[in-house]
């Protein structure tokens, strides 16, 4: 038998075995109600993360406080008219005990982070400036990558303080 005729076989074998390529894992679930927060104001999509820590759903409130960030950083860059003292309130008020839930599970984060890119890309804001907000995209992903490769710091800081590591 020839490399000829063997080669293809050999090939489809090892892709059967190998399963799929990661470029084909499955998408990031979206909470609910993602459909029609695209055009709400970064401050009603912020605002969606306190009852849900409250309710002790701080992997929702999370996604709904990174993409009302997002959101808010991309307007305000974008037209620097922007009353900068609404939004920012609530970065002190909800960004505390939100990040202190979502840092305990880096991976989580991470994985809430890309649900938030994804959300963002198939639900945009046509009043955004497309240049500004894709720096601000850009941004994030950068924290993501960020807290991944300082994972193993993060944990043992939070550790330090007597916070949860999940």
């Amino acid at each position: 038998m020839s490399y000829r005729t063997i080669l293809p076989q050999l090939i489809a074998a090892a892709l059967i075995l190998l399963g799929p390529p990661l470029a084909f894992a499955e998408e990031p679930a979206l909470p609910p109600g993602a459909e029609t927060a695209g055009n709400a104001l970064p401050s009603e999509i912020m605002l969606r993360a306190a009852p849900l820590m409250q309710a002790g759903n701080g992997d929702e409130a999370t996604f709904w406080f990174y993409a009302g960030q997002l959101r808010w950083r991309s307007r305000l860059s974008g037209g620097p008219a922007q009353d900068p003292t609404g939004e920012p309130a609530l970065f002190e008020t909800l960004g505390p005990p939100v990040n202190n839930w979502a840092f305990g599970d880096i991976p989580k984060l991470q994985r809430t982070i890309e649900a938030v890119l994804l959300w963002d890309a198939h639900y945009p804001d046509s009043s955004l400036d497309p240049v500004v907000h894709e720096r601000m995209r850009a941004g994030l992903r950068d924290l993501r990558d960020q807290i991944g490769r300082e994972a193993d710091m993060i944990r043992a800081e939070r550790a330090s303080r007597g916070l949860e590591n999940r």
